[in-house]
């Protein structure tokens, strides 16, 4: 069964809309369209490749679930489907640390030592940069990679996080000065 029949078999659409296929087609063009650009922002999120595959399909499994609210589903669904994302990658990262309190966590792959092939194909510069945001508080590391890997505009960020548009200006603002102090550091 292919993604788009197993959407559009019944109980896949949400219960208070018009039409529930349509809702259906609408997350799988998401799914075709982002699905990729999604996971790489739960990659750098998160630094895990399983569980940044995990929060996305987290992400299109909420999309599916009918909707219990009278409200109509989110007019613009790759928005939601950030905010979604963002939110449950806090989520991750929250029980990341509480286990970190009792056992010793996995490292993460912008910090993981890289073969002699990973090396010659990764330049050192990218891998500073990436210790570097790895080592930004949270909040800062989110807006860093929703503006500078996504290019996302303030306002967006600003609804993916939910919080205001200043708020991430300054989020932004400390975060580039964290982040070159951490670069600089990383010699």
């Amino acid at each position: 069964m292919t993604f788009e029949q197993a959407l559009a078999a019944p109980g896949a659409g949400a219960s208070d809309g018009p039409a529930p296929g349509a809702r259906a087609r609408d997350v799988a063009e998401l799914f075709q369209a982002h699905h990729l650009s999604l996971v790489r922002l739960a990659l750098l999120l998160l630094g895990d490749q399983a569980s940044a595959e995990d929060v996305v399909q987290d992400v299109y499994a909420r999309l599916q679930r009918p909707r219990r609210r009278s409200s109509a589903p989110p007019d613009d669904l790759l928005a939601y489907a950030r905010a979604a994302l963002v939110n449950t990658c806090r989520t991750v990262l929250r029980r990341r640390a509480l286990t970190r309190r009792f056992t010793e966590p996995p490292a993460p792959v912008w910090s993981a030592g890289n073969s002699a092939e990973s090396d010659v194909v990764i330049a050192e510069d990218r891998r500073r940069v990436l210790r570097a945001i790895a080592r930004l508080a949270p909040r800062q590391r989110e807006a860093v990679i929703l503006r500078y890997y996504l290019d996302l505009p303030e306002a967006e960020i600003a609804a993916a996080m939910g919080v205001s548009a200043g708020t991430v200006k300054s989020t932004l603002s400390r975060g580039l000065v964290a982040l070159r102090a951490r670069y600089e550091e990383e010699k």
